[in-house]
């Protein structure tokens, strides 16, 4: 019985990894499809939302992705800049903000959050994707968020695909979805508030419900941001999405 349970539950995942490939590819080649002007305009509404909406002004330590225009990743150069333009002083971030963002490891799903204060702190890796060298021009080993003292409050999260109930369709690594699974269960020991997961979308990006198939290790979303607005998609989300 339990054999057949194993087997049975194999090839549903094989079946889901099956629909995941073919509606990345279809993405792929929608995003890959949009006008350049309408995806600068996209963007620019996106990061606009989000500088503009309470829960990120509130925001005082973060993780943010670091766009990469050859992947088509809605840009987050407009949100980076604001945050290091006023960078929490001295670890005081009442009025400043703490930014964490990714750094890939291996390739075994794994990635790193580390603080950077500039733009110049990142360096292109061999995929060409801008990321922080572990340590900083002093030598100093950058702090990663697993080894921080205060938890974030928010996370703005890259993607393929998204609906309205919160499922995210990354890119096939599994390096979200592996740090955002170890990070949560950290909030969790340490009895600190859940973050808010945001994630940011092109209006092409979002499916109908029932589309993005899941698998158990797929980490939802609390909203989403795409040029027409935040969709608020959990309770936490709803509360401070207003």
């Amino acid at each position: 019985m339990t054999n057949n349970t194993h087997q049975s539950s194999n090839t549903h995942l094989e079946a889901v990894f099956k629909q995941k490939k073919i509606l990345r590819s279809s993405v792929r080649k929608a995003l890959k499809g949009m006008d350049p002007s309408s995806r600068s305009q996209e963007d620019n509404a996106v990061q606009n939302i989000i500088l503009e909406a309470p829960w990120f002004r509130s925001s005082q330590r973060l993780c943010a992705y670091i766009s990469c225009s050859s992947l088509r990743e809605v840009d987050t150069s407009k949100v980076l800049s604001e945050i290091l333009q006023n960078p929490a002083k001295d670890g005081h971030t009442q009025m400043g903000k703490k930014l964490y963002v990714p750094r890939v490891e291996d390739k075994n799903s794994y990635m790193r959050m580390l603080n950077i204060t500039h733009m110049d702190d990142l360096i292109s890796n061999s995929m060409n994707i801008l990321e922080p060298a572990p340590v900083d021009g002093d030598g100093n080993e950058r702090e990663d968020v697993m080894q921080a003292t205060d938890p974030v409050d928010l996370l703005l999260l890259p993607g393929l695909a998204f609906d309205k109930s919160g499922r995210r369709l990354g890119r096939g690594g599994g390096y979200y979805d592996a740090f955002l699974k170890n990070y949560l269960e950290l909030v969790k020991e340490r009895n600190w508030k859940q973050p808010l997961l945001v994630a940011l979308s092109y209006s092409v990006q979002i499916m109908d419900e029932g589309v993005i198939p899941v698998t158990p290790n797929d980490v939802p979303v609390d909203a989403l941001v795409s040029p027409a607005g935040v969709i608020p998609i959990t309770t936490a989300a709803q509360e401070r999405c207003h």
